[in-house]
């Protein structure tokens, strides 16, 4: 018999080696910078605000941290009339911009083909001027002697609003209606970005789907194209009521003193009465008020998938 030869024995496989724990540290000292913004900039500016909320004193003689939280209670009983308003012109803005976004958002995601670009930059075509600017130009247009405010007057318009308590006489501006009417315009970008966005992600081939098992098209968008929409929705929504509820320039050039929001309130106790523990009180109860109704509403929603 032939010997058999025996293979040589395998060589022990390398080890492994640990790896480095500056490799591990990485993605931490990409977060530092991020972290340390969030630390100077947000956190230290809060508990500031929250300490200069339970201090007496006066401007004169100096605050001092006395724990007096009775400040929330005063500034909450005095100025609840101007929190609700804020949470209703906020609301109001909030659905006008829905109404109007959604459409327009749909339009550039499955119908506007080649000019698809050209809407969108018109849509942010906003941004391109301040804040203030485009604020003040709605005083122009709902001049009373203006086209918008006799249309209104021919079709009757504004005899529907004045029972609504909206507007007053003839009159737009310093109305609730302006409020709303410059809210709906700065913000509506926020709410047409994140539902473009959503509705681009769907995938054509549901809605052909949909077609080939004879859906109509309106039940194609209640039961295929809105619910995938839903975190564009519920994203748009967040970014428009959230500002809008804190904002003070609409109010303040578009309103009058029986339009005031939240904001102005803060506003004028920070830099005109300067009565620091009220105002950040003021501060701290619509933060909480805003987060509260968002943790209802995103709950609600059924989605936690946002844009």
């Amino acid at each position: 018999m032939a010997a058999v030869t025996e293979a040589p024995p395998l060589a022990p496989a390398p080890e492994k080696k640990p790896p480095r724990k500056r490799g591990r540290l990485v993605p931490y000292w990409l977060l530092l910078p991020g972290i340390l913004w969030l630390i100077v900039f947000f956190a230290l500016p809060m508990i500031y605000q929250a300490s200069t909320s339970v201090q007496t004193g006066s401007l004169e003689e100096g605050y001092k941290v006395t724990w007096h939280f009775a400040t929330y209670w005063d500034a909450l009983s005095e100025y609840w009339p101007q929190f609700l308003r804020s949470v209703l012109y906020a609301a109001a803005a909030t659905v006008l911009c829905l109404v109007l976004g959604y459409p327009l958002a749909y339009l550039i995601a499955f119908r506007a083909g080649r000019w698809r670009n050209l809407i969108m930059v018109l849509v942010i075509a906003p941004f391109f001027t301040s804040f203030l600017i485009r604020t003040l130009a709605w005083k122009t247009i709902l001049a009373d002697s203006g086209p918008v405010v006799s249309t209104l007057n021919t079709l009757h318009v504004l005899d529907v609003t004045n029972w609504l308590g909206w507007t007053s006489g003839d009159r737009v501006l310093a109305t609730p209606l302006a409020v709303v009417c410059g809210l709906t315009y700065n913000f509506l970008p926020f709410m047409i970005l994140p539902l473009y966005t959503s509705l681009e992600r769907i995938d054509g081939r549901l809605h052909e789907a949909a077609g080939d098992l004879y859906a109509k098209p309106w039940t194609t968008f209640r039961k295929v194209t809105f619910p995938l929409s839903m975190p564009g929705v519920v994203s748009g929504t967040l970014l428009t009521f959230i500002p809008a509820a804190g904002d003070y320039v609409n109010a303040e050039l578009l309103g009058s003193t029986d339009t005031r929001m939240i904001g102005n309130v803060i506003q004028t106790q920070f830099l005109r009465i300067l009565d620091y523990p009220t105002a950040a009180a003021l501060s701290f109860i619509l933060m909480a008020a805003i987060l509260f109704m968002v943790t209802f509403y995103i709950r609600k929603s059924g989605t936690e998938d946002l844009v």
